[in-house]
């Protein structure tokens, strides 16, 4: 068994872990990064979502490393791509012009400068990537984590020693391992008296999961794969709370509940600088093809490409039947296992659906020329490599945010929580998929938040850091929580704090017990470009 041994572990390699990747290593400290799958980047990668963002992004609300993530993405198209020069010239280029995101983009542009961001560290021995490795086990003594053992894609076993652990997995998977006090489901309403939850508490009910797929449209052709084994079952699946067949383009309005028609036009022949993305005026999600748009042909020289490329994630591809997670006492591997193969046999089914007979505007029945993008995801069949997990365990945590620190219905829309210990800003609203209890859509209105450093601190333990979506929310509040930059932002706000505290030979806790402490941490947060308060901007 291999040893090594660093100062800061990142266990995943998703935006939270990236992020803290980076910031601890710009703190000068030794990282060891870790990853399941060959590819860095996680919800903007190997899971293929386009970025939901608060509609300030292009103006505040964000890290300045997470600025540079995404300006490295529209300078990569502006440097590679043959856009047209009227593109070309769009500060706020949006290369898929999709409806969901000021940027919407292909997976594998994001994958590269992730990589470009990593790259002088790696080279200075900084930060050492391990991909294809996964956690199976973790070392603890008292309330410290010592070393987490992993295994390679060949089996093979490695155990890695490091001061600080961050787990920036999408599971939160060392929680469990390492005997973390943790979460996982829903809350009872009595345990924050939050409105949204549920009398009794559900460990159980999580948010569904999706393989999103992406694809491409070619008129006069016929791309139409082999009928999924579970075609049959999911094509006659009607949810109670729905008002048809999941395989239709009928579905809830997400904020309304109402039944609204979804709309599906392959390469619609409009010029995508005209469209607009900004989800506080319209969530753009009624018309499929150019919701999650990612490369828009049209944006090109005439004839660069025959096709649009778009992704399917969508109320159609949800999979909230059994949970995609292990439970003690509740759901074991095998079950988990299986919740992830029922899934992919869903949106295979929905391209399949697709092709063969999903009602066209002509009349006609199916799109044959629908061609799944495997060359853009990495994946088979065009699916992601891996699963878009909206809901992960959750420590127990110092400070709990609950739906009182962000609901616009309780705190008003100019009711700006304000945090002394304030380590970055998030904003979108509380976005509950349906759910494996067998909820339907939570979606309401929400203020911008900013994020407590006592919600990075677990209740007890002293040298394990959450790093992505796994820290002190509730059911609720993970609801708005769990996107692209508010994830790296705690990434980055949790490799920093990693870093100062072997710097300044203190904990964590510490930190956010005393004033001094917290005072040059936070100040050292502005210095490296964290905004840790919002200006007075409404929610929405």
């Amino acid at each position: 068994m291999t040893q090594i041994s660093t100062e800061i572990l990142v266990v995943g390699a998703g935006l939270g872990g990236v992020a803290a990747a980076l910031a601890a290593a710009d703190s000068g400290r030794r990282v060891v990064i870790t990853e399941p799958t060959d590819w860095i980047g996680g919800q903007l990668t190997s899971q293929a979502v386009p970025p939901d963002e608060n509609p300030w992004i292009e103006q505040f609300g964000a890290t300045a490393s997470y600025r540079r993530l995404r300006e490295g993405i529209r300078d990569h198209y502006r440097r590679v791509y043959p856009l047209r020069a009227e593109a070309a010239r769009v500060r706020e280029l949006n290369p898929g012009a999709g409806r969901v995101s000021k940027l919407c983009h292909e997976p594998r542009v994001a994958l590269a400068v992730l990589e470009e961001m990593l790259a002088p560290h790696r080279s200075a021995q900084r930060v050492t990537l391990l991909p294809r490795h996964r956690p199976v086990q973790a070392h603890t003594d008292g309330d410290q984590v010592t070393a987490v053992v992993f295994e390679d894609h060949e089996g093979d076993r490695h155990t890695v020693t490091a001061a600080y652990v961050l787990d920036a997995t999408e599971d939160g998977d060392l929680l469990p391992m390492a005997g973390i006090a943790h979460v996982t489901g829903a809350e009872a309403r009595s345990e924050h008296d939050e409105p949204h939850a549920p009398e009794t508490a559900d460990p159980t009910n999580l948010q569904g999961i999706t393989y999103c797929f992406a694809m491409s449209h070619h008129e006069g052709e016929d791309h139409t794969i082999e009928r999924p084994y579970m075609y049959d079952f999911w094509r006659s699946y009607q949810p109670d709370f729905w008002p048809g067949p999941l395989l239709g383009f009928s579905a809830p309005d997400p904020r309304s509940l109402e039944p609204v028609p979804r709309t599906f036009v392959p390469n619609p022949d409009v010029d995508p600088l005209d469209v607009d993305a900004d989800q506080s005026a319209d969530a753009g999600d009624k018309e499929l093809w150019g919701f999650r748009r990612i490369l828009a042909r049209k944006l090109h020289t005439e004839g660069a490409f025959d096709s649009d490329i778009t992704l399917a994630n969508w109320p159609l591809n949800d999979y909230w039947l059994t949970p995609a997670l292990e439970i003690e006492g509740h759901v074991d591997a095998e079950t988990v296992e299986r919740a992830h193969e029922e899934a992919r046999q869903l949106s295979l089914s929905v391209m399949y659906w697709l092709q063969t007979e999903a009602p066209r505007a002509d009349g006609g029945r199916g799109f044959p020329g629908l061609k799944p993008r495997p060359d853009v995801t990495g994946g088979a069949h065009g699916l992601a490599k891996a699963a878009y997990v909206r809901e992960s365990r959750r420590i127990r945590a110092v400070t709990t945010v609950t739906e009182h620190d962000v609901s616009m219905d309780i705190v008003g829309p100019y009711g700006i929580v304000r945090r002394h210990d304030s380590v970055g800003v998030g904003n979108y609203r509380i976005d509950l998929h349906p759910s494996t209890g067998g909820d339907n859509y939570v979606d309401i209105a929400s203020v911008p938040f900013e994020i407590p450093l006592g919600a990075l601190l677990p209740a007890r333990a002293t040298n394990l850091l959450p790093a992505a979506k796994n820290i002190g929310t509730t059911h609720i509040t993970n609801g708005c929580f769990r996107l692209h930059p508010v994830e790296w932002n705690i990434g980055e706000a949790a490799g920093r704090l990693a870093a100062f505290a072997l710097d300044r030979d203190t904990t964590p806790h510490a930190v956010h017990e005393k004033d001094e402490l917290l005072q040059d941490f936070t100040a050292l947060l502005e210095r490296t470009g964290v905004e840790r308060h919002w200006p007075d901007v409404r929610g929405y």
